[in-house]
């Protein structure tokens, strides 16, 4: 006969054998930092468990291991890890929410650019003030991280813009020698596609900056459809919903931009707010993450979206089709999207960045206990940007090309 074990006793022999198969005393060896979290330890936690999750913006740490850790759900994630992956932050500024969005990573450079939030106390940006556009060096990231064992603080350099780039917010690219923006707008200056060359002065060219003559809400995210120099774009209402944009005029689409014809058009709707977008490398699968649980001044309402779907993308229009559920987030809301090689899908969620297989298991998480946006594959590793801080995880796997030229 089974005896009936208490919450409690159940959690402790959980957490006795997460804390051995995180030093590689069992037969899952895990990296320096990284815990081994079992789903069939969690399963059942009993009607006396006390530490109910009951708002999705608290972490899911059961080991109680303090951040930034990496979480393993399932083996395989370890073919992402590698051996000796650790997390070390790289820059940190409190106070300035310097570090949310719109990463693009420029190899012949080897620097990454980024944006901050728009609108918000920590952002210093609203209505009346504009975000910034930011880089980062990573080979001033690469000698600071070799010197020492610890954390680093490498300097993070703005870059200025000109007026016609107002609160970029998503970022791909190189696209064709430059980065590829999309910007909220801010008060009656329209949401835009712009190009900024990367080089100094960093001359910009805007593409685009209204639907047949009327403004976006706020464009929020970017991705160029592989094969192609054809632009996808979401635009939620965050904007307005963020205290720097007028009343919405548009419904919250996803769209396609043609640079070469200049046509643009609806390619997906039904959502709340469409947020990250990504694509499989052959360009056949879309991916969108819709954000409804965050609705900015009306505040969160967990009954509502934190899901990223996924499409079909039809070989000759374009549009998305076949619409189906590719994972619910269980901390936060899944912000920015990303691929690696192997087909796994990086999502910038509450408590840090959650990793799932292609048939969308969770198998692991880099986890900082706090809101991390966005991230992006670098030479030197994954760079997560959560908002005050800067973190890299030096990783073996490696992100799909998102060049265009």
């Amino acid at each position: 006969m089974m005896t009936q074990l208490t919450a409690g006793a159940v959690f402790a022999v959980a957490f006795a054998a997460l804390s051995k198969a995180s030093t590689g005393s069992s037969n899952l060896t895990v990296p320096p930092g990284a815990v081994y979290i079992d789903p069939l330890m969690y399963n059942v936690v009993g009607a006396n468990y006390t530490k109910w999750r009951n708002l999705s913006s608290v972490g899911f740490n059961p080991t109680n291991t303090a951040p930034p850790l990496i979480q393993v759900f399932d083996p395989s994630f370890l073919e992402i890890t590698g051996p000796s992956a650790t997390i070390r932050r790289i820059a940190s500024n409190p106070g300035f929410i310097f570090a949310h969005e719109a990463p693009i990573y420029v190899p012949n450079l080897n620097v990454l650019f980024f944006a901050n939030t728009g609108g918000g106390t920590l952002s210093y940006s609203g209505w009346y003030n504009n975000s910034v556009v930011s880089m980062i060096n990573m080979t001033e990231v690469d000698m600071a991280l070799a010197s020492t064992t610890g954390n680093v603080n490498v300097q993070v350099q703005t870059i200025n813009l000109p007026d016609t780039v107002q609160m970029a917010n998503g970022g791909t690219g190189p696209y064709k020698g430059n980065l590829l923006f999309v910007t909220s707008g801010r008060a009656l200056l329209p949401p835009s596609i712009v190009l900024v060359n990367p080089n100094p002065p960093h001359n910009t060219t805007v593409l685009l900056d209204n639907f047949l003559g009327r403004q976006f809400n706020s464009l929020d995210d970017v991705k160029v459809l592989p094969g192609t120099d054809i632009i996808f774009f979401t635009d939620p209402t965050y904007g307005y919903l963020g205290g720097f944009r007028p009343e919405p005029m548009l419904p919250s689409q996803v769209y396609r931009f043609n640079p070469s014809t200049g046509q643009v058009r609806m390619v997906a709707d039904q959502f709340v707010h469409p947020n990250g977008i990504a694509f499989t490398p052959d360009g056949k699968i879309a991916f969108i993450t819709d954000t409804g649980v965050a609705g900015g001044i009306l505040g969160m309402n967990q009954t509502l979206p934190s899901t990223i779907y996924q499409y079909d993308v039809d070989p000759m229009t374009h549009s998305f089709k076949n619409r189906r559920v590719f994972a619910y987030i269980d901390s936060g809301l899944p912000d920015g999207i990303q691929l690696d090689t192997m087909g796994n899908v990086y999502s910038g969620c509450g408590e840090g960045t959650h990793v799932w297989n292609a048939e969308g298991t969770l198998i692991g998480k880099f986890y900082l206990n706090s809101t991390s946006a966005q991230m992006m594959f670098t030479k030197s590793g994954l760079v997560i940007l959560d908002e005050e801080t800067m973190y890299l995880a030096n990783i073996q796997a490696q992100g799909i090309d998102l060049s265009v030229w």
